[in-house]
């Protein structure tokens, strides 16, 4: 009838035993996840930066962008033939390249990897991604969706080649992407190449012209 219930013993008349216990069940199932949340998004904030942090010092060491005349700017270069190409976000965020990398990429195809790395610095995409990985551990292994994760990052992988593209153009990226499909990256770092390029090239090659 609408009349509100003052003690727990009026609300189980009420309800009834069964209506009762589920709604209760919902209840400590939401408070259960919520404080999940609040931890994961700590956790995976607090592991993401230690990680980055380290990996950063590491290759401002290990640097040799000196000898490509770009001392000063936020380009690390790393003598290694395995392709890399990635950025490390933060508030002294770095675009890290390889020499691997470096030799397979024309002018134009560089500066399109560039580009596509800064846009990632620009929008902040790691924030967005940490909190969906963050919601995404939350829930049980049984309720949680990879997809939604996945489109997630292919999203936010999509926003930077645009960017990409307009600063570039749609060839230079599409032929950058092919050219590090394989590239590597740590953890915490988001990488031109990866799982999304066949999506990405596709997508590009969709595109209308200008």
């Amino acid at each position: 009838d609408g009349t509100p219930t003052t003690t727990p013993a009026a609300e189980l008349q009420r309800l009834g035993w069964f209506t009762w216990t589920v709604y209760v069940l919902v209840f400590i199932g939401t408070v259960v996840i919520g404080l999940r949340l609040m931890f994961t998004v700590a956790a995976v904030a607090l592991r993401t930066r230690a990680r980055r942090r380290s990996h950063r010092t590491l290759i401002d060491l290990l640097d040799r962008v000196e000898l490509h005349g770009r001392r000063g700017s936020d380009i690390r270069i790393l003598d290694v033939s395995t392709p890399m190409a990635y950025c490390l976000p933060g508030l002294r965020s770095r675009v890290v390249l390889s020499e691997g990398v470096l030799a397979r990429l024309s002018a134009d195809e560089l500066a399109a990897v560039i580009e596509h790395e800064r846009a990632h610095l620009r929008a902040r995409h790691d924030l967005v991604l940490e909190a969906f990985l963050a919601l995404h551990a939350a829930f049980p292994r049984w309720v949680r969706s990879e997809s939604a994760l996945s489109a997630v990052r292919l999203l936010a992988e999509a926003l930077a080649d645009d960017q990409a593209v307009q600063a570039t153009g749609r060839t230079s990226v599409g032929r950058a992407l092919v050219a590090c499909a394989d590239a590597v990256a740590p953890r915490g770092a988001m990488a031109v190449g990866g799982p999304t390029t066949v999506a990405r090239v596709h997508r590009l090659t969709r595109q209308p012209s200008a």
